[in-house]
């Protein structure tokens, strides 16, 4: 991460106490796939480019650490956690199941709005397949929450936000592949399809497709060495 997106990710927080900031800002790096697995985090390299002292970085990395998001390796110090396949597959153990639930309710409740913005969001994901990451990535994320509340169901849009970082991480990895990139397009395009027609059971095949080509890319990128 360069030290121009770094400070520029502290202003997205302007009303939070500095420590608060500093953690918000390293761990949105991490989420975005900015803080790579395995990169150490120094604390007087990081309070340089933050521009702060070294106590809220240790403090952020302490919290950073609760979440899983950081590891200390002895005599190596704090490092960002690697994606391991134990994770990979909890966290998308419960998306498919959620997510199999959102269609499910979607394609009886979407409205024709809703219906239309998420086909002009799949063509805006399919326009930019060569784009940026970060912001295929953002636009990828609309297109699932917006299926997600075309449900009507406060529950299991909440259920489905306390997931979002997580499920944010790993589709910043898997988007890093072309390939990938362009079998989502299809995907959302199918989904589109499959929503407009009440076709539940497509819907739920191809949301399971979806789900589960991202788990075979990732597991095949996967170091399993426990430390960095």
């Amino acid at each position: 991460m360069t030290e121009d997106k770094l400070s520029k990710m502290m202003t997205e927080y302007p009303d939070m106490p500095l420590r608060d900031v500093v953690f918000h800002t390293l761990r949105t790096g991490i989420l975005r796939g900015n803080l790579a697995p395995g990169e150490r985090l120094m604390e007087i390299k990081l309070a340089e480019r933050l521009g702060v002292s070294r106590t809220p970085i240790r403090e952020a990395i302490r919290m950073l650490q609760l979440e899983g998001l950081v590891v200390n390796v002895p005599r190596k110090g704090a490092h960002v956690a690697k994606i391991t396949a134990k994770d990979l597959r909890d966290v998308l153990e419960v998306r498919a199941g959620l997510e199999n639930l959102a269609v499910r309710l979607a394609s009886t409740r979407i409205t024709p709005e809703q219906l239309q913005n998420l086909r002009a969001t799949a063509e805006s994901f399919r326009d930019h397949i060569g784009g940026n990451l970060l912001d295929l990535a953002e636009i990828d994320e609309d297109f699932h929450t917006q299926i997600y509340r075309s449900t009507r169901n406060q529950h299991l849009v909440q259920m489905l936000r306390n997931i979002k970082d997580q499920m944010y991480r790993y589709r910043v990895e898997y988007l890093k592949d072309r390939k990938s990139r362009e079998s989502l397009a299809s995907e959302h395009i199918g989904l589109c399809d499959a929503l407009e027609a009440a076709d539940t059971a497509k819907a739920v095949q191809i949301m399971n497709k979806h789900i589960q080509r991202q788990e075979t890319y990732i597991m095949n990128t996967l170091d399993e060495d426990p430390h960095p």
